[in-house]
């Protein structure tokens, strides 16, 4: 299993305690056995959490995280798309697509969970990309328990379809804002489960 990059300080403290216990038990008996199972149950909670599995990369606009599609907003201008991560999901997140990143901005605010409207007043960072389908950007949200942003890339990579941009530890969603002039369709529906640098979630047009 691959633990996320900026994870292992988390994932660590916990396995070296179980280790730790389990050795206990083995030399001194079930007295430690208390201690045992709370450290377990958090280690296998964070190898869930921080694993950053591999991916073959889909067609198309592909989803930058894992969950399922909490919103679509079409317009003339713009055609959005948003993904909230339950705290099972992968939470790596890809780029939708190829681009260079011109600007990142931290927003620091409040963690409300990710599903409410009023989360777009949480901790953020805002991605703005330059792309073959022009300006395009997408906004990683802390949610009720994520307390950071944390991210992978900086201003003027040049980045690919599927590469890794960062990890929102804990949960919480992410939107992809896209110019409607370059979307053909849009692939997915509200309630869809998608997954990070695999699922459609639109097509550009030709």
């Amino acid at each position: 299993m691959i633990i996320a990059k900026g994870c292992l300080s988390w994932v660590l403290p916990p396995v070296l305690g179980t280790i730790l216990f389990a050795y206990l038990i083995w030399a001194y008996g079930l007295a430690y056995l208390a201690g045992l199972i709370p450290l377990l149950c958090v280690t296998v909670f964070f190898l869930i959490f921080f694993r950053d599995p591999h991916r073959v990369i889909g067609p198309g606009i592909i989803s930058p995280a894992d969950g399922r599609i909490r919103d679509i907003k079409i317009t003339d201008q713009e055609t959005f798309i948003s993904v909230f991560m339950e705290v099972n999901n992968v939470h790596v997140n890809r780029m939708p697509l190829d681009g260079t990143v011109r600007e990142m901005v931290h927003f620091p605010g409040t963690h409300l969970r990710a599903w409410k409207k009023e989360s777009d007043l949480n901790e953020r960072v805002t991605i703005k990309l330059d792309t073959p389908l022009g300006p395009v950007t997408l906004v990683q949200l802390a949610g009720l328990i994520a307390r950071r942003v944390y991210p992978y890339i900086k201003n003027g990579d040049v980045l690919k379809k599927g590469d890794r941009i960062g990890i929102i530890r804990l949960g919480s969603r992410v939107d992809v804002h896209l110019p409607s002039t370059k979307i053909k369709r849009v692939t997915v529906k509200i309630g869809d489960p998608v997954y990070a640098g695999v699922t459609t979630i639109a097509e550009p047009v030709d």
